[in-house]
C-alpha cells in the first residue's frame, strides 16, 4: 500500500493503529506512537517554532565543524514497537539512518509549547534515555529556561551555553533565544 496523509486532527488522542499502518502513513503534523496508540504532539506555536528554527538552522550552519547532520520533527524508534518524533535531533556525521532513526542520536531537543509541561515531557525524555541519548535537553521559550534530563531528573542550565563532551558543539543560548526578540 502506498503512504498517506492524514491530518492528526482525525485522530482521537488515543487513536490504536498497527505499527504498520502508522509507519506507512504521514501525519500533519506528525504523531508519536506509543504502545498501538497515535498520540498527537504539542507543536505549531509561532515561539515554539522559532525557537526549533534557530536551533536547526545554528546546527545546520556548524555541520562539517562539529561533525554532525541535525533533522527536525524526525521519527525515532525509542523502543521495538514505540515512536517518538523529537523537535530536534541530531545524529554524528557517520549514524546510519534508513527512513527512522534506530541507533541512539548524539542529541535530542524538545522545545516545549504553552500546553506542555516539564512532568508531562519526563515520559518520553525517559525514552530517549532508555535507548542510550546521552544529551536530552529541553528548551522553555516561554520562561527563556533551558534544563537537560538526565537519570537524576532535570537540572536548570545556569551556563550561557550547552556543550556535548568530546566534540566541538558549543551552543549558545542567548542566540537560540535571540529568535523570540526579532519579531
Amino acid at each position: 500500500m502506498a503512504a498517506h496523509t492524514i491530518p492528526a486532527e482525525d485522530f482521537a488522542a488515543s487513536a490504536y493503529v498497527t505499527e504498520e499502518e502508522y509507519l506507512r502513513s504521514s501525519y500533519r503534523p506528525d504523531c508519536d506512537y506509543i504502545d498501538g496508540r497515535v498520540e498527537e504532539r504539542n507543536v505549531g506555536e509561532y515561539e515554539h517554532s522559532g525557537v526549533q528554527t534557530r536551533i536547526g538552522t545554528i546546527f545546520e550552519n556548524h555541520r562539517f565543524d562539529w561533525g554532525v547532520k541535525v533533522k527536525t520533527d524526525c521519527r525515532l524508534q525509542v523502543s521495538p514497537n514505540n515512536y517518538r518524533v523529537p523537535d530536534v535531533t541530531v545524529l554524528r556525521i557517520d549514524h546510519p539512518v534508513k527512513r527512522i532513526v534506530r541507533e541512539a542520536p548524539l542529541v535530542c531537543i524538545e522545545v516545549l509549547g504553552p500546553e506542555d509541561t516539564w512532568a508531562r515531557l519526563r515520559e518520553r525524555l525517559n525514552e530517549y534515555l532508555a535507548m542510550g541519548v546521552a544529551n536530552v535537553w529541553c528548551f522553555d521559550p516561554a520562561t527563556r529556561e533551558v534544563r537537560t534530563y538526565t537519570t537524576n531528573g532535570f537540572n536548570r542550565v545556569t551556563a550561557t551555553e550547552l556543550a556535548v563532551e568530546g566534540t566541538a558543539i558549543r551552543l549558545d543560548l542567548a542566540a537560540v533565544f535571540a529568535v523570540l526578540d526579532e519579531d
